[in-house]
């Protein structure tokens, strides 16, 4: 018979920690992607604008 590892009771805080780090930095990624895409897209006659 196969013996069964111990459980460990962790918080649930350090279970969550991995997935938490996945979701900031995915967020950081698409932030990053969509302050890229602005500037690309960024309308160049309001930025040379002058009265």
């Amino acid at each position: 018979m196969a013996k069964k590892l111990p459980e460990i009771d962790t918080p649930w805080i350090l279970q969550a920690l991995p997935i938490l780090l996945v979701v900031l930095v995915a967020a950081h990624v698409l932030a990053l992607a969509y302050w890229i895409y602005r500037l690309a897209t960024d309308n160049k006659r309001s930025v040379n604008k002058r009265h």
